[in-house]
């Protein structure tokens, strides 16, 4: 390989047509149809739509690591599949049509595995993308290479728009995690299963926990942030907390004022401001101008359970690393 370049190997469906839309995404250098982690030496295609070796067809995609990222590949792999669903793709059925991202580099695994992280929040069910370290590739049979290049008219699961697309442009990547785009507000059924009763009352029908009655009542034990249970939103970090000796999470502010959105709430005889999360559109509690005078005034007043900790030692692993300069700029500071 030229020395400017970076190898991944992405399992999406079909191959062929998961090849041509690389091909057509600037920055790529070169592609190649093959079969990855196959139990048997050399399988043929046969062989491996019999579904007993293993197999996936998979297509290696060399890019120049100076004019397309890693993120930018994996944008555009992400929007031509489907990453819920499981050995199908379109109408190709079998195993070896899973989805998956290899590689024998441990280090772009790494970035590879926090991308696939961030991208659960856009889905609601499960995401079943493999991330694997490469066992071992075998190049497909020479009439699979470039094959809708020689037959324009042949079988392609990839809808012709995504190939238009990509020829104007690497994709757009949403490198933040705290932009909307990266969240989808679910379905209630879908919240019905996930959510603990408790959890589903608070958020979608404004009740309200017990004081005292959340873990982190009186403040995280360690740094991390709090996140929409419904959508996996950043909402507020423990940098921000205090206790208010309330009963409920307390915080001096967001993470940024327009994760959350306030509304008048005139219930229970009291004239107050309610806190909902921005994409979820979940009830969270209420801000009250209680809170320290030398942190703003504001005290957010949060049901613990209608989010979810996720400690800095996780916020990597779950697709948040972009927030983990916060707590190190704090560390600074202290010192």
């Amino acid at each position: 390989m030229p020395a400017k370049t970076e190898r991944i190997y992405l399992a999406g469906g079909c191959f062929w047509g998961v090849e041509h839309y690389f091909k057509l995404m600037p920055g790529v250098q070169d592609t190649d149809v093959g079969y990855a982690q196959s139990r048997v030496e050399g399988p043929s295609y046969e062989a491996v739509c019999s579904g007993r070796t293993g197999a996936a067809e998979t297509v290696r995609v060399d890019y120049d690591p100076d004019s397309l990222s890693l993120e930018q590949v994996l944008t555009g792999f992400f929007r031509i599949i489907d990453p819920t669903s499981l050995n199908r793709q379109g109408a190709d059925i079998g195993s070896q049509y899973r989805t998956g991202i290899y590689s024998r580099d441990e280090a772009l695994l790494d970035r590879v595995r926090a991308f696939v992280a961030a991208q659960a929040g856009r889905y609601e069910k499960p995401l079943v993308v493999e991330v694997l370290s490469l066992k071992n590739y075998y190049s497909a049979e020479d009439y699979h290479q470039d094959y809708l290049e020689k037959n324009p008219g042949g079988y392609c699961h990839i809808p012709q728009a995504f190939y238009n697309e990509v020829k104007a442009g690497p994709p757009e990547v949403v490198t933040s995690s705290l932009d909307p785009r990266r969240y989808h507000k679910p379905s209630g059924s879908y919240l019905k299963e996930k959510l603990s009763p408790l959890s589903y009352r608070i958020t979608q029908d404004a009740a309200t926990e017990g004081p005292f009655s959340h873990p982190l009542h009186a403040g995280a034990q360690e740094p991390g942030i709090y996140v929409d249970i419904t959508t996996g939103e950043p909402l507020f970090s423990s940098l921000d907390q205090y206790n208010a000796g309330c009963g409920w999470p307390s915080f001096t502010k967001p993470l940024d004022e327009a994760l959350v959105t306030n509304h008048d709430d005139h219930s229970l005889g009291m004239v107050r401001t309610e806190v909902r999360s921005r994409v979820g559109d979940a009830h969270l509690g209420h801000v009250f101008p209680d809170g320290p005078r030398e942190a703003g005034g504001l005290r957010y007043c949060i049901n613990g359970y209608a989010t979810r900790f996720i400690p800095l030692r996780e916020m990597a692993q779950e697709g948040y690393s972009d927030l983990i300069p916060l707590f190190e700029e704090d560390q600074e500071d202290s010192n």
